[in-house]
């Protein structure tokens, strides 16, 4: 009975680390995503000189977002404001 006893204690306890096992890899692998997507939307950034034809190109893509309907002439024009400082 005593064996029995310790045995079913054994299991129990061995079944009780187990999931800990379980819920900690969980966990990795959860945060292993959450890293993925976060190094993914990581954003890019533009190359030290900014010239010029920088100021130039960016209001090339400026204009041509607002041509594209995706800035309104309100925001093109701020967008505008901050590039050139004033």
């Amino acid at each position: 009975m005593r064996a029995a006893m310790v045995g079913g204690t054994a299991y129990a306890v061995g079944k009780h680390s187990q999931r800990a096992g379980d819920r900690e890899e969980d966990q990795e692998v959860r945060l292993e995503q959450l890293e993925a997507q976060q190094y993914a939307q990581a954003p890019v950034t533009a190359p030290p000189g900014g010239g010029p034809t920088d100021i130039a190109e960016k209001l090339t893509q400026l204009k041509a977002l607002q041509d594209q309907g995706v800035l309104t002439p309100e925001e093109f024009a701020a967008a505008k404001a901050k590039l050139l400082g004033t």
